[in-house]
């Protein structure tokens, strides 16, 4: 069977579970899913290919036929777009070579279409498990977007999937938002803990430990007490990457129990006498952070004996009225 046979097959399946569909609109996706295998299965026995009606249960696509494959997607809501299939494709069946979707819609008029997947698939979810995302008559397709085809992709070590839905990702960034996963070779994983947890209960070690990482990422702490989201990046960095809810962030580095614990009354700018209590757990932070971060903190790559070095030329960029790189580190960066 050849590819325009078998979408001339798909015109007259998609036709026929559309009259079922507006006669005894389906219900469920089990019982779509159950109907389309059947009908595909009249349609094609007088070709010799048999359908599998016991398949694996994550097995994609779910429908076999030869070569090629048919994903169904249904849905009760008025919608064409669905989530689709995990990135991985860990239980792909082999011997199919071209993907298509057959896409039961039954809300609004109940109608049955299909798409070729790779077309259809216009957005990835970046969740525990990226999953892909598709639409029946998507404007532009995510392996377009992402300058790759679907085969090339989907042959593609995970390490690299994850290089192209990264810089798709960062595309589609507001302001203010940053990636929560990183994860940039093989053996990287980032799982955020399941429990949210507030900053003000964690141990003291903790604390101090998450302090002198979020100052490392995040040198415009040292901005003016004046300057508007100098602290976005600690409270997004802190609940995306450890789960733990800031919501005092400034008292994080300005408060007198942490730049001022002996209330000594020597005064001075209390960013800098917190970040001098911090300075060796700073330095041991800039050795073992993970390169991923500073580049999605920085915008660039940085060997961890050259972090410090460069965290103060950043600093001294936004420091007022005092110079970061003339007092913190002395002799240390």
């Amino acid at each position: 069977m050849t590819k325009y046979e078998f979408e001339k097959l798909l015109d007259l399946i998609v036709e026929q579970l559309t009259q079922e569909a507006r006669n005894t609109p389906f219900t469920s996706a089990k019982e779509f899913e159950g109907r389309v295998r059947e009908v595909v299965r009249d349609r094609i026995i007088e070709n010799g290919i048999e359908i599998d009606f016991n398949p694996h249960p994550q097995a994609f696509p779910d429908i076999a036929v030869g070569q090629f494959g048919i994903e169904v997607k249904f849905t009760t809501n008025d919608t064409w777009r669905s989530v689709a299939n995990s990135v991985l494709e860990t239980n792909r069946i082999g011997s199919v070579k071209v993907v298509y979707i057959v896409f039961g819609k039954m809300g609004g008029i109940p109608t049955v279409k299909w798409g070729e997947y790779e077309r259809s698939v216009m957005h990835v979810r970046t969740s525990h498990v990226p999953r892909f995302e598709v639409e029946i008559g998507a404007e532009k397709s995510l392996f377009a977007q992402m300058g790759i085809s679907y085969d090339d992709f989907r042959i593609a070590e995970m390490h690299e999937k994850m290089e192209y839905i990264r810089n798709y990702a960062r595309g589609r960034l507001k302001s203010g938002e940053r990636l929560w996963w990183l994860e940039d070779r093989p053996g990287e994983e980032h799982t955020l803990p399941i429990q949210a947890r507030l900053y003000t209960k964690l141990p003291n070690e903790e604390k101090k430990k998450l302090r002198a990482e979020a100052i490392l990422l995040c040198p415009e702490i040292v901005s003016s007490g004046r300057s508007r989201n100098k602290y976005d990046d600690v409270v997004l960095y802190l609940l995306t990457f450890h789960g733990v809810l800031a919501h005092q962030t400034r008292d994080m580095f300005s408060a007198g129990s942490v730049a001022n614990p002996t209330n000594d009354d020597k005064g001075g700018i209390y960013i800098q006498r917190a970040i001098e209590l911090l300075e060796d757990e700073i330095q041991e932070a800039a050795m073992r952070m993970d390169d991923a971060l500073f580049v999605e903190y920085w915008g660039v790559s940085v060997s961890p004996s050259q972090r410090i070095k460069e965290w103060l030329c950043r600093a001294d960029k936004y420091a007022k009225d005092w110079t970061p790189s003339k007092v913190l580190f002395l002799g240390k960066s």
